[in-house]
């Protein structure tokens, strides 16, 4: 029988289901009793699949709640996990996606270049440790460093420390992107020496463990390391980036189109004649430009005849070599003073010749 046929909760039943909260037990309620009725269960069956419903929506739901606490950065499960490409051996991939590290309080470092599927790796164990029951919280140095530092205005670091430790797993994300001041190596290590055999800590970085102290400072660095690496597992990842590999421009391009049978070519009349496109916008300010200088309007005729070369028309043959453009000498102040003086020097000269 469908929900839509089977008939509705009395009202005193609903109000019962409501006062006790069994919202999952009153939502699944008219179709086990409609389907009880017509098949005979025992009552003692029908009060296990009512209480077995809401343990279920409740278990969906706490997981769902915990889902949204952990503030995962991209929500990627095994589900788009690639097994063969990724670096880290096949045996070690299924031994931790096992979480039995995690229910012996463990660490787990992943280190390797930047691209190369850590996170993915990590944040798929920490969706698959929320399947199991797991509570998760997940930072990246920057967050937990920030968190720690607004603990520490109010006088609550205990409290906060306290409160991230509680969860089953710990994760710490992306360390030495940036260089790690005193506060950050700080918050790094109350996290890690709290947690140390109580909880699980994992952390992905870019660097080995035993290079933390190239980002912090050495002392906590060191502390910070020995506690990490006593009971872990340290994974490296190698090979090429996978989001460049990606990436639409790793993609070939198409090869230029072809105009009667050649290739056509993409240079401009310009740098054909020797002059790059910066001298020709140079060549509208300074005037000192060959062939540009002498005329606004004719250096604009120039350039838009330039720059229409420049561009592909596949109606249209390639532009063919035009010649250097002729030169007009200059006219300016120097020379009209020049001429002048020179002028009147011949003036003078007829009339005392002449007087």
């Amino acid at each position: 029988m469908s929900r839509n046929d089977a008939p509705p909760l009395p009202d005193e039943l609903a109000k019962i289901c409501t006062r006790m909260r069994l919202p999952y037990l009153r939502k699944a309620a008219p179709d086990v009793l409609a389907t009880a009725r017509a098949q005979r269960w025992d009552p003692a069956e029908v009060v296990r699949v009512l209480l077995q419903e809401e343990v279920v929506g409740r278990d969906a739901a706490t997981r769902r709640m915990r889902r949204k606490s952990a503030n995962f950065p991209t929500g990627k499960t095994f589900s788009s996990w690639r097994t063969e490409d990724s670096s880290i051996p096949v045996a070690t991939q299924n031994a931790l996606m096992t979480l039995e590290w995690v229910h012996r309080r463990k660490n787990l470092a992943v280190s390797g270049a930047s691209g190369t599927g850590k996170t993915h790796f990590v944040e798929a164990l920490a969706h698959a440790a929320i399947e199991v029951d797991l509570r998760v919280s997940w930072f990246t140095l920057e967050t937990l460093t920030a968190t720690i530092g607004k603990a520490k205005a109010d006088g609550s670091v205990a409290r906060a420390v306290a409160k991230i430790c509680s969860c089953d797993l710990v994760v710490v994300d992306d360390i030495g992107m940036l260089p790690a001041g005193q506060d950050a190596a700080e918050a790094f290590y109350r996290v890690v020496d709290a947690a140390y055999e109580r909880r699980s800590v994992a952390v992905t970085s870019n660097l080995h463990p035993s290079g933390f102290d190239s980002i912090m400072p050495k002392t906590l660095a060191t502390a910070t390391v020995d506690r990490l690496l006593h009971h872990a597992h340290l994974v490296a990842t190698q090979g090429d980036s996978h989001r460049l590999a990606e990436a639409p421009c790793r993609k070939r391009s198409p090869t230029p189109p072809l105009i009667n049978g050649s290739s056509c070519s993409i240079t401009s009349r310009a740098s054909r004649c020797g002059r790059s496109r910066s001298a020709l916008t140079l060549g509208r300010r300074s005037g000192r430009t060959r062939g540009y200088g002498c005329s606004p309007r004719r250096d604009a005729r120039q350039r838009r005849r330039a720059w229409r070369s420049a561009t592909v028309r596949p109606d249209r043959p390639a532009p063919v070599d035009a010649p250097e453009p002729r030169r007009r000498p200059r006219r300016g102040r120097r020379y009209a003073r020049k001429n002048r003086t020179s002028v009147g020097i011949c003036k003078a000269a007829s009339t005392a010749s002449f007087g």
